[in-house]
């Protein structure tokens, strides 16, 4: 088992969402709950920007600037250093958040979302097309978390956090169908959470509550398993100058002064197999 290297200070509260852009200049993450967008610098330290009460998931945009979502809907920026201008409501129902997504191939954007009270079966995971029109694409889902497709678009990798399950669709014309299992955790340590897939077509999952990733094949096989000392890891992403480095966000847990030192911290391990370019929101 290999360990990650905590390569920042304490500088989340709730990190998640890492993603890896050239056309910011690198990594970037949230810290969720707080609703700041950090970017990170070349000697360690983060830039913030507060975007709202909530940021779930920051992507970059196909024609400039970039897309995050924020409590209830989507806030799209026209350059990547700026705030927001331009809003999207995504969320009706009250007491529900966004959380988690990713952009697909096809350059739209898939946005999941958590009751406040993490409620059973009361989120739902939405498709927004280039035109900004929101779809519906799953509903009784409890924490909409990790997501990702594989490299010739053809499936698609999805954790709602209490299934105990990664789970696989097939991707038709932009949309998911053909829900199955690929991997079963039920009665294992931790929860599944952010994903992110490798240029091979292997998925790495962070475990939230056991202070690991686990690295699976396409046909749900365990290859290999990251370990680090914070025990709530959240997410992950491959960046770096070749998509070699896996960069992985934890959180404090809601914690406070009793979580671990380095919990909130960002943490990196280098790989063998790169990452894909991220895809942009055509949006």
């Amino acid at each position: 088992m290999r360990r990650a290297e905590q390569i920042t200070d304490v500088v989340a509260d709730h990190g998640e969402g890492p993603v890896w852009s050239p056309t910011w200049g690198g990594l970037r993450l949230v810290d969720m709950l707080v609703g700041d967008l950090l970017t990170l610098r070349a000697d360690g330290g983060v830039d913030r920007m507060n975007v709202g009460r909530v940021a779930a998931v920051v992507r970059p945009r196909r024609d400039g600037g970039y897309v995050v979502a924020t409590e209830v809907g989507i806030e799209l920026a026209d350059d990547v250093d700026n705030a927001p201008t331009r809003h999207v409501p995504v969320v009706t129902e009250p007491g529900i958040r966004t959380n988690e997504g990713t952009a697909a191939p096809d350059g739209s954007l898939y946005v999941g979302t958590s009751a406040w009270d993490q409620a059973p079966d009361a989120a739902a995971l939405y498709r927004i097309t280039p035109q900004l029109a929101v779809e519906q694409v799953l509903g009784g889902v409890t924490i909409s978390n990790g997501m990702g497709f594989s490299p010739d678009g053809s499936l698609a990798y999805y954790v709602d956090s209490k299934t105990g399950l990664l789970e696989v669709f097939d991707v038709d014309a932009g949309r998911i169908t053909n829900r199955r299992p690929l991997v079963d955790r039920r009665g294992d340590d931790g929860e599944l959470d952010g994903l992110v897939v490798d240029a091979a077509g292997t998925i790495w999952v962070a475990v939230y509550g056991a202070g690991e990733v686990l690295r699976y094949d396409y046909g749900g096989r365990l290859l290999e398993r990251i370990s680090l000392p914070v025990p709530h890891v959240t997410a992950c992403t491959l960046g770096g100058p070749d998509l070699t480095d896996l960069f992985v966000t934890t959180s404090r847990g809601g914690l406070g002064p009793s979580a671990h030192p380095a919990a909130g911290a960002l943490f990196r391990v280098p790989v063998d197999v790169p990452g894909l370019p991220v895809a942009p929101f055509a949006g």
